[in-house]
């Protein structure tokens, strides 16, 4: 009889282990790339189970306690293990990337107070002026509800966002990651770069410091609807 406990898929991980070391070394978009491939798995292993009929609980027994026939009993229990120890490493790389953020947004305000013509929230810039380059905007504010903190920011309609924190318009994915960082950092601060017409051709490149909450009496943490490009 062949061992019942024997895995039938591999039992070693399908991913890079997330070793706190080094995963505290990485770059912000990689750990996000890196959350990102422990996501995908993790779904690949719900279907897997999902074939099988059956979830994290379901029991793998006969009412008298015997293993299961009419399923692969080593494969679910494999799987399970699999997905236990992807969701501890997601917890893990969520915490760290969290940690990243605040770290990188603190260094941005020491950056501002240490500029001896430090911008203000509600400061323009002629676009002219910018020594910096500018990335190309990838959403436009619709709408924004007043004495929201998008309003606080000073966020208007017709705005168009060249970066949201560390979004932009190469990882923005269609503003999912507009999202995460809005999530990710409620009541911290968040460097919103913006471009505002100015009349005719003319425009103004503004630093806004956005500061997401709950309970501003309004839907949602920002106050504001944005739309991709």
């Amino acid at each position: 009889m062949s061992n019942l406990h024997a895995p039938t898929i591999p039992s070693g991980p399908t991913t890079a282990p997330i070793a706190n070391g080094h995963a505290t070394q990485l770059t912000i978009a990689e750990l996000q790339r890196k959350k990102d491939n422990v996501e995908g798995e993790l779904k690949a292993l719900g279907g897997v189970l999902d074939s099988h009929g059956v979830d994290m609980n379901t029991s793998l027994l006969t009412p008298d306690g015997f293993p299961r026939a009419d399923i692969d009993v080593a494969q679910i229990r494999t799987t399970r293990a699999r997905i236990i120890h992807l969701r501890n490493d997601w917890k893990d790389l969520m915490g760290i990337i969290e940690k990243r953020l605040h770290e990188h947004f603190a260094s941005l305000e020491d950056d501002d107070n240490e500029t001896a013509t430090p911008i203000s929230s509600d400061t323009s810039i002629p676009r002219d002026s910018v020594p910096e380059t500018l990335d190309p905007p990838f959403a436009k504010v619709n709408s924004v509800v007043d004495n929201s903190p998008a309003a606080a920011a000073g966020l208007q309609p017709g705005d168009l966002i060249r970066n949201f924190g560390y979004v932009n318009l190469e990882n923005n994915d269609g503003l999912k990651k507009v999202a995460e960082c809005v999530q990710g950092n409620e009541g911290q601060n968040i460097l919103v770069k913006v471009s505002r017409s100015s009349g005719g051709s003319r425009s103004q490149e503004l630093r806004l410091t956005l500061i997401p909450r709950r309970n501003w009496g309004g839907r949602g943490m920002l106050g504001c609807h944005i739309l991709p490009l």
